[in-house]
């Protein structure tokens, strides 16, 4: 959709495959993904670097961690995220209520629309 063509999106992903299937997703969607993070600690440097118009986070990340403390980053700074998730979403900490909630599995148009919902005014 033309509202998220441009728009600069950094992942926080720390599995490959769902890494690169989520980067096709989005550039179809004619974002620009400025990079990948795999885990916190990549995730935070690279949005210092990066600055990023929007963050995609997916929960749960390598060795245990968790995208708390990026969601919790990102709502300090104003930054727009959503995360997604296989678990619950009502069961997530509520620093992610700061942001949009996507539920695994999700198709494109669930992804797009969660996108936008990040993207639009308060």
């Amino acid at each position: 959709m033309g509202s998220l063509e441009g728009t600069r999106v950094l992942v926080v992903e720390n599995d490959e495959l769902n890494a690169m299937l989520l980067q096709m997703q989005l550039e179809i969607e004619g974002m620009q993904v400025d990079g990948v993070a795999a885990s916190v600690s990549a995730a935070l440097k690279m949005i210092d670097e990066l600055q990023p118009q929007v963050v995609f986070l997916d929960y749960w990340l390598a060795s245990n961690e968790n995208s708390s403390a990026v969601a919790e980053c990102l709502r300090q700074r104003g930054t727009p995220f959503l995360v997604a998730t296989g678990m619950d979403i009502n069961q997530l900490p509520d620093v992610f209520d700061a942001g949009v909630k996507l539920s695994k599995p999700y198709t494109s148009s669930d992804l797009s629309q969660a996108l936008q919902r990040a993207l639009a005014p308060a």
